[in-house]
């Protein structure tokens, strides 16, 4: 599975110029963690993260302040996203294996990572689309990976059974060049964790 299969294409982003407070209203009422930031030509330079965007904007209360100690300052609020975004934690391409991006989103904490074809932003991958993925219904799986082994050869020479994403094909012909088209296509489902051909004893483990 790869990261073109999970991500969001449509993608919610922010200019450098965008004021820090509207980037973190959109942060708060569209539940995002991250806002990537991206210039005129769709270039990605930044991110906004709602640490970033907490930064220097909640002022200490003055209640809890002794009588007659002064204040101390604070920082200026920071107004543009220029001068809170940060650099992206985790980036990805397309093509990369979500399993890498899985490790290393967990290696930095990461919630999200920014899609990318060259420096261009292309989509977006969250954990959130990850375990969407994984949590997919059996039956759902089997309907498309039985339309992927359709669209390749004819339908009814495959039996497809999954259980928990572990996906079981039988092919009527028993061809071995096939077998291996077919675990690919499989493979490549969202969801499916592994694939094997019971009476020939083939398997193609996907995680």
């Amino acid at each position: 599975m790869r990261v073109r299969d999970l991500m969001t294409h449509d993608v919610v982003t922010v200019s450098p110029e965008t004021a820090a407070r509207d980037a973190a209203a959109l942060l708060a009422t569209k539940g995002f963690t991250t806002l990537p930031v991206v210039d005129g030509a769709g270039t990605l330079v930044g991110v906004v993260t709602e640490t970033d965007a907490l930064r220097d904007r909640l002022p200490v209360d003055p209640r809890s302040l002794v009588h007659g100690q002064p204040s101390r300052a604070r920082p200026i609020p920071r107004r543009r996203v220029a001068d809170v975004m940060s650099e992206p934690v985790v980036a990805s391409t397309p093509g990369t294996d979500v399993a890498e991006l899985a490790r290393r989103m967990a290696e930095h904490g990461a919630r999200s990572a920014c899609v990318v074809d060259g420096k261009r932003l292309v989509g977006i991958v969250t954990r959130r689309d990850m375990l969407r993925a994984i949590s997919r219904d059996d039956r759902a799986l089997a309907a498309e990976v039985r339309h992927r082994l359709g669209l390749y050869a004819d339908p009814h020479r495959w039996t497809v059974t999954v259980t928990d994403g572990r996906v079981a094909i039988v092919d009527a012909l028993d061809d071995e060049c096939d077998r291996h088209v077919a675990a690919v296509l499989a493979g490549a489902v969202a969801g499916v964790v592994d694939v094997r051909f019971p009476e020939t004893r083939h398997a193609v483990d996907h995680g």
